[in-house]
């Protein structure tokens, strides 16, 4: 009788666990490491079974572009409504809406646009010079002579 995959009792249990492993940051050998299993074995395990790729796929994929939009929308400023309730005899009623603004933050502008367009923002700038750099330089009539005027 063959034996039960390893997958069934180490992996499938954890898929939750894999994909909040893989959205903290972790490498497939850290992730193998955690399931206690082999660096091939997961590989194999990953063209083996969707649902694997899949929870490792949302943990990496998707909190990339969560993070992309959160910092685009920093990036540009936006506006957001505050509501305030308060506890009454009737229950919780809102008792204020305001309207905030969040202006737009240069530094997030800055990571954006020098990690997106890095021929034009990144602070190394790669120049090239041509054409003839030799100069002359005129001095002032008696200076640097040796004797006295």
């Amino acid at each position: 009788m063959a034996r039960p995959s390893k997958y069934e009792s180490h992996v499938k249990p954890k898929l939750n666990l894999v994909e909040s492993w893989a959205r903290d940051g972790l490498i497939d050998e850290q992730i193998a490491h955690n399931l206690g299993i082999g660096v091939a074995t997961l590989y194999e395990y990953k063209n083996k079974y969707p649902e694997f790729t899949e929870a490792l796929k949302n943990g990496k994929d998707d909190i990339d572009v969560q993070v992309e939009n959160a910092l685009l929308k920093r990036a540009l400023g936006y506006t957001y409504i505050e509501v305030t309730r308060e506890l009454t005899d009737d229950g919780m009623k809102e008792t204020k809406r305001v309207t905030k603004e969040v202006q737009p933050d240069t530094t997030a502008q800055i990571f954006w646009l020098k990690n997106r367009r890095p021929q034009a923002w990144r602070d190394k700038q790669d120049l090239d010079v041509s054409g003839d750099l030799s100069f002359k330089v005129s001095l002032p009539k008696g200076f640097g002579d040796d004797g006295d005027d």
